[in-house]
C-alpha cells in the first residue's frame, strides 16, 4: 500500500496554531500556523473555483513572497502540480515551459507583469493572475476574499508529483524535472537528522523560491518542522546583513551560494554585524571556494557546504559541523536517503580517491522528466541517476566536487576541473570572482582561461596569476589566458554561467 501524504500546514495549525508560520520582510505580513493554515484554504478554494484539478500544474513567476509559500501549499492541498518559473526568462523560454507542462494557470508578480501578454500570445494558458507580492490590491487577493476556503486534503501518495522545476536548458531545450512529496519529506527528514532545522529555528529565505536550492533547502524544509520561515523579496548583501543582526527576528538559519556570500563578505556593514544568533549556515550550488569558508569561519560562522541538485530535491550530501575545519573542502557525507557512487564513462564504480561521474539513487531522487522518455533512458541506468557532476569519495565516505562534467577540460590529454584553480585564485585579495573556463588550443587542445573580476583599484595580470599558483599545482593545469571583465554572467541562484563565457570570451579573445 502506498503511503500518503499529509499537509505539513494543516498539521503544525492543530498542534502549534498560535506559532509564527512565515513571515514577509518586504510587506511586515505576519501569519501565524492557524492563519496560514487559513490562508492555504482560500489558495485551494480559488484554485478549484478556476477549474483547477488534481494533477493540473499552476505555475508562479514571482520574486519571493509569503504568496508563493501559499500557493504552493494550496496546490497540494487540492492535489495540483506547482510549476517554478525562472523569472530571468525570456517571453519565448516561458512559453515552452508554459506549452510543455500543459500549465492552467500563472501567477504573476508586478514587477513582471510586462511579460503576461507577450507570453500569453505564445501559449494556451487559460487563467492570468496578478500580485503585488506584498499583499496590497490585486486580482489575487481579490480572489482569494471570495473564494470558499478549503480545508480538506485530496487524498494524494507519497509517490504521487507535487513540483515541477525546469532545468535551466544550457544544452537544449529545458527538462522538466518530477518532484514528489516523497523527494520532499525525505529530504527535509533527513537533513532534521543532522540538525539542520528544527521547530525552534527561524530560517532566512532570500535565495530565489524558482530554484530547488531557495525553496527546498530552508524554506519547505522550515514549514515541515514547524519552524519559522522568513522571506525576503530577493538577495542583497545589506539587506540580508540587517535582517541577520536584528534580534527581534532571531534568525538562526541561512542558506546562501558562494557568490553571496561572497558579496556579505565585502560589504562594509559586516563590520558590525551581528550573526551571533546563526546557528546554520548552509551554502551550495556550486563548490564553495575553501578562502571564503575560512574568513566566515574567523568571524565566528561555519559554513557548512552541501551537494544536491534539483533531481535529487536538493539534497545529496552535507558536511556537519564536526567535520570543520579538518573537512574544508568536501562537501561532506551521502545523507540517510542518499546512495552515491563514483563512476567511470562505462559506469562501472572507480576506487576511492579515483575522480569519476556522481550518480544518486535513493528516495530524493527525481523518478524521471516530465514527459521526456529520451532524457529519462539517458539519464538513468538500473536506477542510478547520472548527475553529470565529476567527484571525488575518500576512504571514509566524504564527497569532493571536482567539477561539472560539461565545465571540465582537456589539456594535453589531462583532465582539468576548473574548480580546483577558482578555488586557489579566491585567495587573491584582489579578485572579486573568478571562473576558470577551457578555452581551444592549437598545441595542448585546450588550456585554461582566467575570467576575474578585480577589485575597484586594484589590477591583475597573468603574471601575477600564475605567480600565485606556481608549485600548487601541476604546469598543465595552469592557465594560459586572463580576460577581465565588470561582472560574471549569473543564473537565479547566483551560479556563474559559465556556458555564457564559453560563447563569448574566446570571441573577445581572438581565439
Amino acid at each position: 500500500m502506498a503511503l500518503r501524504a499529509y499537509d505539513w500546514v494543516e498539521f503544525h495549525a492543530k498542534t502549534t496554531p498560535d506559532k509564527r508560520a512565515v513571515y514577509d520582510l518586504a510587506s511586515g505580513r505576519d501569519f501565524s500556523y492557524s492563519q496560514m493554515h487559513d490562508r492555504v484554504a482560500k489558495v485551494a478554494g480559488m484554485l478549484r473555483e478556476k477549474g483547477i484539478r488534481p494533477g493540473d500544474r499552476v505555475a508562479f513567476l514571482c520574486l519571493n513572497t509569503t504568496d508563493v509559500m501559499e500557493l504552493v501549499f494550496g496546490c497540494w492541498r487540492i492535489g495540483a502540480v506547482c510549476l517554478a518559473l525562472n523569472f530571468r526568462l525570456t517571453p519565448p523560454e516561458l512559453a515552452y515551459i508554459l506549452n510543455d507542462s500543459e500549465t492552467s494557470l500563472v501567477l504573476v508578480d508586478a514587477p513582471f507583469a510586462p511579460l503576461i501578454e507577450p507570453t500569453k500570445a505564445l501559449t494556451s494558458v487559460t487563467h492570468w493572475m496578478t500580485t503585488d507580492g506584498v499583499g496590497g490590491p490585486s486580482d489575487y487577493e481579490l480572489a482569494l476574499a471570495e473564494a470558499e476556503a478549503v480545508y480538506d486534503y485530496h487524498p494524494q501518495s507519497l509517490e504521487d508529483q507535487c513540483l515541477l522545476m525546469y532545468s535551466s536548458g544550457t544544452t537544449g531545450s529545458p527538462k522538466g524535472v518530477i518532484i514528489t512529496h516523497a523527494m520532499l519529506d525525505f529530504t527535509a527528514s533527513a537533513a532534521a537528522r543532522l540538525g539542520a532545522s528544527g521547530p525552534d529555528d527561524v530560517s532566512l529565505n532570500n535565495m530565489p523560491l524558482f530554484h530547488i536550492g531557495g525553496l527546498n533547502v530552508t524554506a519547505l524544509p522550515s514549514i515541515w518542522s514547524g519552524a519559522t520561515c522568513v522571506i525576503m523579496r530577493m538577495f542583497e548583501p545589506e539587506a540580508t546583513i540587517k535582517a541577520i543582526s536584528n534580534p527581534d527576528l532571531g534568525i538562526t538559519v541561512m542558506f546562501c551560494v558562494p557568490a553571496a556570500y561572497n558579496a556579505m563578505r565585502a560589504s562594509p556593514s559586516m563590520e558590525t554585524a551581528d550573526f551571533s544568533r546563526i546557528s546554520l549556515a548552509l551554502c551550495g550550488a556550486e563548490t564553495v571556494p575553501e578562502a571564503l569558508i575560512n574568513w566566515w569561519l574567523a568571524k565566528g560562522i561555519t559554513i557548512q557546504e552541501g551537494y544536491g541538485m534539483t533531481e535529487t530535491a536538493a539534497a545529496g550530501t552535507m558536511l556537519l559541523k564536526s567535520d570543520i575545519p579538518h573537512r574544508i573542502g568536501s562537501a561532506g557525507r551521502p545523507l540517510i536517503h542518499s546512495r552515491i557512487k563514483i563512476v567511470d564513462e562505462t559506469g562501472n564504480e572507480v576506487p576511492r580517491g579515483t575522480p569519476g561521474e556522481i550518480w544518486f539513487k535513493g528516495l530524493s531522487v527525481t523518478p524521471g522528466y516530465w514527459r521526456n522518455p529520451k532524457a529519462n533512458a539517458e539519464s538513468f541506468t538500473d536506477g542510478w541517476f547520472h548527475s553529470g557532476d565529476i567527484g571525488i569519495m575518500d576512504e571514509d565516505g566524504y564527497i569532493s566536487i571536482e567539477d561539472r562534467v560539461k565545465d571540465m577540460y582537456i589539456s594535453g590529454g589531462e583532465n582539468v576541473y576548473p574548480a580546483e584553480i577558482e578555488g586557489l585564485l579566491y585567495e587573491m585579495d584582489q579578485i572579486v570572482e573568478v571562473a576558470v573556463i577551457g578555452v581551444k588550443d592549437e598545441k595542448w587542445g585546450e588550456t585554461g582561461c582566467v575570467c576575474a573580476v578585480v577589485k575597484e583599484g586594484e589590477s591583475l595580470s597573468l603574471e601575477d596569476v600564475l605567480a600565485h599558483l606556481d608549485r600548487r599545482m601541476a604546469k598543465f593545469k595552469l592557465p594560459s589566458h586572463l580576460h577581465l571583465m565588470t561582472e560574471l554572467p549569473r543564473g537565479g541562484t547566483g551560479k556563474v554561467l559559465k556556458f555564457e563565457l564559453r560563447k563569448s570570451v574566446p570571441e573577445a579573445l581572438g581565439l
